[in-house]
């Protein structure tokens, strides 16, 4: 967990495995996150294993976050989740980006 007292949040890091067989674990912990601030980031580089249930999940997140005002941004796309990304069929890095709300650079 990260706490900056001009911008609440809470930082919150994917386990390797976000397939089909882990994702309930995975949902728990999104959910647990996302009722402790008012801005969730996830960190994704960690995600080894992943597939178009843990896409649905994080694009869950990041529309509820949106739908409540609540900012859930994405950081650090691990390779494998970006290949997930592209095989479910977000072709470009702009589609990605249009759906994925990222921090990148630190920004």
């Amino acid at each position: 967990m990260s706490s900056d007292v001009t911008e609440p949040k809470w930082s919150l890091r994917l386990p390797a495995d976000c397939s089909i067989a882990a994702i309930r674990s995975v949902y728990d912990l999104i959910r647990e996150a996302f009722g402790r601030q008012d801005r969730l980031e996830i960190d994704c580089s960690s995600v080894d294993k992943a597939d178009v249930t843990s896409i649905q999940l994080l694009l869950s997140a990041a529309k509820t976050g949106d739908a409540q005002g609540r900012p859930v941004v994405l950081t650090s796309f691990s390779q494998s989740l970006r290949n997930t990304l592209r095989r479910a069929g977000f072709a470009s890095e702009a589609m990605i980006d249009q759906h994925f709300p990222q921090k990148k650079d630190g920004i």
